[in-house]
Order: structure tokens, then sequence, then C-alpha cells
């Protein structure tokens, strides 16, 4: 009788542990920023090129076999990771630089009136709160939304929208917060990282040099972020000492991702490089430079590490060495476009949007990207200026 008990437990828990697994709690999906989900789909990677129509600024969540985009003008789209097309949209009429999370159903995300929940199968605004101008992405911890607001104020929300905390901490809130055993952290633009009880009481604070837009990681106790002073900070999570600092010559805008396994911490600066530091101690393993501001929270799998630039380029490397294993350029030079998303990696699929209002599907295994439509404008332009080259050759010719 125990032992039939016993199996019949394993088998439930063997049920449940894909669903849970299929949520997207938070900005790049966890604590530790790694922006990865193992491939449970049925499909195999294919490349494809999807069109927003708009800039996409904030990061996608990935639930299910969909990836969730938004653009800054405020058009939701569920986009099949297998095919690339369009299952659903909706206006949210309101801007937004909020990333969606996915929690059972739920999407959540930030707009410049609040947050809004979406149900993902009526395609619906289920509710709203108004907090504001609201850029950070929410957290989802024990049935409770947590985000920051510009009004200054740390906001958590039960699943039917209802305040459950409601903490004043100063100036804007546009980081992204983490949780992690009861507490919160969160940076604000006047340069301060709080640490919060989901008690509503204040932990902590640490003060930095510039303001904090950078969202904190979490690994072995600490707490990792950068600020626009330059810097990225390790804390104790406990009590707030500073446990290390390194110094990136230029703000640091993007997030910290962790590989607790290697103990490395990979983080893009203004100054243009990837920097992997070692999170024991702030020693830097080393450095790429790419030559243009790095503001994307980098996508680890396996050996490589993934990110995109300025300068319209997604670059992977080898987590170890940082030495390019390849990249991609869909603008092709002439129509670069900024990266600010963030890419995230779905088993052998790494997505990312661009400033251009495009979508990207590579297969980051094999090192294969899509055909770029900017590619056709760029042999258009190719061909007019050499028809203008041939043209005017003629013409100083003829007065020869």
């Amino acid at each position: 009788m125990y032992k039939k008990i016993l199996i019949g437990l394993i088998i439930g828990i063997l049920c449940l542990s894909p669903i849970a697994a299929e949520n997207w709690n938070s900005f790049a999906g966890g604590v530790d920023h790694n922006a990865y989900r193992d491939d449970g789909s049925d499909f195999v990677t294919n490349l494809w090129t999807f069109n927003m129509e708009s800039p996409i600024h904030s990061s996608p969540a990935i639930y299910k076999d969909y990836i969730y985009f938004v653009t800054e003008n405020g058009i939701l789209k569920a986009i099949d990771m297998e095919t690339g097309e369009e299952e659903w949209d909706l206006d949210l009429e309101a801007n937004t630089n909020s990333s969606p999370i996915v929690h059972d159903n739920k999407l959540y995300i930030g707009c410049e009136d609040g947050l809004k929940a979406i149900n993902i199968n009526s395609h619906k605004v289920t509710w709203d709160y108004d907090a504001g101008n609201v850029e950070s992405t929410p957290f989802f911890y024990d049935d409770v939304i947590y985000f920051g607001s510009d009004d200054g104020h740390l906001y958590g929300l039960d699943k039917d929208g209802k305040v459950k905390l409601n903490k004043k901490l100063g100036d804007e809130l546009k980081s992204s917060p983490i949780v992690v055993g009861d507490n919160i952290y969160i940076g604000s633009s006047n340069g301060n990282l709080y640490s919060v009880g989901t008690d509503k009481e204040k932990n902590w604070d640490f003060t930095t040099g510039d303001e904090i837009l950078s969202s904190p990681s979490y690994v072995n106790k600490s707490v990792i972020f950068g600020s626009s002073d330059g810097n990225v900070y390790c804390l104790d999570k406990a009590d707030g000492d500073l446990k290390w600092k390194v110094d990136l010559n230029n703000k640091v805008i993007s997030s910290p991702t962790v590989d607790e396994h290697d103990n490395s911490v990979y983080i893009g600066s203004d100054e243009g490089n990837l920097t992997c530091i070692d999170v024991r101690d702030g020693t830097v393993k080393w450095s790429h430079s790419v030559g243009d501001k790095v503001r994307t929270t980098a996508a680890l799998k396996d050996n490589l590490v993934a990110f995109g630039s300025n300068n319209g380029y997604l670059y992977v490397l080898n987590k170890y060495t940082g030495e390019e294993e390849f990249t991609y350029n869909p603008g092709t030079v002439l129509f670069n476009s900024a990266i600010t998303s963030s890419p995230v990696i779905n088993g052998n699929s790494l997505f990312f949007g661009d400033d251009s209002g495009h979508v990207y599907s590579l297969n980051i295994d094999k090192y294969e990207v899509p055909g770029s439509t900017q590619m056709y404008y760029s042999i258009a332009v190719l061909i007019i200026v050499l028809i203008i080259a041939v043209v005017v050759i003629r013409k100083v010719k003829g007065r020869k």
C-alpha cells in the first residue's frame, strides 16, 4: 500500500514539475538572469523574422510554445516560437518599456499608467492598477507581484490586483526587483539599492554614486548590480555590506547575469564591453570590446553567453574565454538598429528584438541565422549607388 502511495506521489510530482517550470516569473526568467529555458516543446529550431512595426526596448517572456514581445507604444504580441507567426495581439493603450512576466496563464506588465494583468486565454486585460509610470519589470513571488514605479513606491499586488505592499522608498524605481527569502532588492534613481522585507519593513540601503537602472541578481548570499557611476557592486544580502566593486569606466545600465557553477557574473557597460567577473572576489576574468554601448542583459546556455549592442550586432561568446563564436548583424551595417532588448533562449532557439521593431529567431547551437529584410534594402542601396556612379563616370568621360 505504501509503495503504491509513494509511486503515486512521484508521478504527481513529475506531472506538476513541467507546469511550474513553464512560468516566467521575472525579468530574464529568474534571480540569476540566465534568460534560458530548457526546450520542453516538440518542434525543432526554426529561423525566422517577425516585424512588430515599432521599436522594441523591453525583453520578451517565454511561456509554453509562445514568446511574448511588447513594443514601446504598447502593442503586445504572442508569437509561435516554431513558426514565427502571430497567435494574437493586444493594444495596451499605453507606452511601455517594462518587460512582461507570465505565471499560470496570466501576463503582468508595467505601462506608463500602471501595472496590467492580461489573461492569455481570453487575450483581455483582467485588471489594472494605477501606479504611475512603471518601467520596472514585475517579480512574481508567493502569489504576489512586486514592482517599482516612477512615483518612488515599491508595490506588491495579489493576483486579483489588491494591494499587499506599498512602500515609499524615494525617487524613481526603474530597476526590476528580485525576491529572495522574503526579502526584496531593488535599485533607485537616487543611487540607493534597497532591501525590503515582504513584511513591509526596510532592512537596509546601500548608496552608490549615481542612479541605479540595472536590476540586481542573486548568488551565494550576495546581491550584484550595476550603477550609472560606472561600478558593479556585490553586497552581502543580509546587511548590505560591500564585498567588492569593479570599475567599468562608464555607465552600467545592463543587469548582471550569474553563472553559479562557474562563479562568474557577466555584465555590459556603456564603455562598449561585456565583462566577466569572478563573483567570489571581483577579479575580472575577461572583457570583450564591441565598440558601442552594451545595455542588454546577457543570456546563458552551456558554454555560450549571448548579448546585443547599440551597434546593431548580436554577439555569442565562449563564456570561459570571451572569444567570439559568431555574430549577427540583421541591419547589414547600412540599416543598423540598436539592440536594447535582451535576448532569451529556449532550447536551441535564441530570440531577440531591436529598435527597428523586428524579432529574430536564431539557432544558437548551429550558429544559423535568418535572412534579414534589411539585406534587401542594402542591396537596393548598393544598386542605386552603382547606377549613380556609372552615370557620373559617363558624364565625366563625355566632357573629355
